[in-house]
Parts: structure tokens; sequence; C-alpha cells
């Protein structure tokens, strides 16, 4: 048996506003970005008021970076400056590799109850990765597989290998893990995680124990007015957990069932030189990479949109 994890960090969810209006709880981001290292950034942007998400992200440029969007409710319109269109529906990813450079749109649209959400991913890319070709991944709802644990918890695996089976977004730099993990009431669930690696849980739906620690808000706590919330609570939808390092993770619930995405990856260790959709490793590379966009010389591949 290995070594269990222990909580490092518990933060709460924050609002914010993104792209051309577009309402949604930033989980981390620039600030807590090296804690999460390869990761930049994780935003959740459930909703059921369509004026909060209709205006959508229009036409933006990345570059140095991987995108990870996973649909829950409604659907996004995706373009790209390689010629990719599509819609993501619920229950499916995108998993977009800007490298070098990409310019795309992603505009939301709600389900017949207005209901539009899911969660995108920033992925760093180490140095010698910037530059590379970028690529675009559409992994259908079908093509996702789900295992059931030795505990009974049910495991969407989007990425990474759990036992003998490999979720369908393979050859990823940093060595990611993406699940969508669901526990019953009252059950325990343990997973095996690469020793070194990055490891956080971001809670959807229920309540439950991370390490068999009950009291987790006595741990560092961003996010949240001490005044507002009661000590016994058990960490729930809109919070994150991220883990010390060791062998395992380990959750179990009481009365409430639990949903969460279970993260991880292989830090990169390297400088960030980042502002808005660009992530380099120096300034230098940071002003080239808007001085192209200005001359209109930022895309190596594809072509640009009209």
């Amino acid at each position: 048996m290995g070594e269990i994890r222990k909580i490092r960090k518990v933060l709460k969810s924050k609002p914010t506003i993104e792209g051309a209006g577009v309402h949604l709880q930033r989980v981390f981001g620039f600030s807590e970005a090296p804690e999460f290292d390869p990761f930049l950034l994780l935003d959740d942007f459930r909703s059921e008021e369509p004026q909060d998400y209709y205006q959508g992200f229009p036409w933006h440029p990345h570059r140095g970076i991987e995108t990870i969007t996973y649909m829950l409710a409604g659907e996004v319109d995706h373009a790209d400056s390689l010629g990719n269109q599509g819609v993501i529906n619920p229950g499916e990813v995108q998993w977009m590799t800007a490298g070098s450079g990409i310019i795309h749109q992603e505009m939301p649209r709600g389900d017949a109850d207005g209901r539009m959400g899911g969660f995108q991913l920033w992925a760093n890319l180490p140095a010698a990765y910037k530059m590379m070709p970028p690529r675009y991944r559409d992994v259908r709802n079908s093509d996702i597989p789900e295992i059931v644990s030795e505990g009974g918890a049910r495991v969407r695996v989007i990425c990474g290998r759990a036992g003998d089976v490999q979720g369908p977004v393979q050859d990823v730099i940093i060595d990611p893990q993406y699940l969508d993990v669901r526990i019953s009431a009252d059950s325990q669930f343990t997973w095996d995680t690469p020793r070194g690696h990055t490891v956080f849980a971001y809670i959807i739906e229920g309540q439950g124990v991370f390490c068999h620690e009950r009291e987790p808000f006595s741990y560092p706590l961003q996010g949240v007015n001490y005044f507002d919330m009661q000590r016994e609570e058990l960490p729930g939808n809109g919070t994150l957990v991220s883990f010390e390092d060791g062998d395992q993770v380990v959750v179990s619930t009481q009365e409430d069932a639990l949903r969460f995405l279970l993260i991880s990856g292989k830090p990169i260790r390297e400088p960030v030189a980042w502002y808005g959709p660009i992530v380099m490793n120096t300034q230098a590379e940071l002003r080239q990479a808007f001085d192209e966009i200005q001359k209109g010389t930022f895309i190596k591949s594809g072509s640009q949109p009209v």
C-alpha cells in the first residue's frame, strides 16, 4: 500500500468575466498557477442563465499551451485557423494544442432549458514544444471509456490510464490524467497517482471527505469569507482540493453522493511569461508573439480566419 496524499490547499472558485462577457467561476489562474504546474488555469462555466454566456468567446489567439474543454450541458460551436469546425456536445471533450499559434472561437449555446456548462483547463507546454505545430482533437462521448473501481465508483477516463483502460487522448507532453469520478453515498474511492505529479480534485456535485481529513478548511483557504462558513462543512460543489505528493488519493462520502474531476500532470518547472491567451518562457518571446499578431504573421500552420 502506497502513501496517501495529504491535503495541501482548498480553494473556492471565484466569479469573473471572460470573452465577450461570459460570467464564469475561476477555480485557479495566474496568481495560483505556480502551485498547479503544469496547469495554468481552470474555469467552471456552468450556468442556467443565457445572458451569462451567449456572447461567448469570439476569435482570439493562443500560443504555447493546450486548452481542454469538457462539456456537461448545452453545446459549444468551435472554429479555428486550422479549418476545424464542429460542436462540442454534453459528455464530449475538445483537446486543443495551440503550439506555435492558433486562432479560434468558442460560442456556447444552452439546452432546451437554457442550461450550458462545462470546464476549461489550460495546460502549459515545455519550452521545447512551445512552437510545435498546433493540433485539434474532438473526443466524442462514446469514445470515452467508463470503468467501475473496486469500491464501486464510476470513472470516465478522458486522458491517462486506469488499469488496462487507456483514455482516448494520448501522446500529451505533460503525461496528464483527466478523470470524471462519481461516488455513491457512504462509499470510499482509492486511486493510485504518479509520485511527483501535481494532483487536484474539483468537486462538481455533492460533498466528500478527502484523505480522511474531516476538517479540510483548517488548511490554507482562498476565496471564502470565514464568517460565512461553518468549519464542519465538507468540501462541496465549486471547491478544489489540491494534494501533497504521495501515491494515492482517498475520497469517502457520507450521506451525499459525490462527483468530481480528478486531474494530474507532470510538472514542467520552467519560467512562465504569460499575458492573456499567450504563455511563453520569456518576456522577449511574449513580445514577439504579440508583435506577430499585429503584423499578421502569428499563424505558422493553417490560415488567418476571415
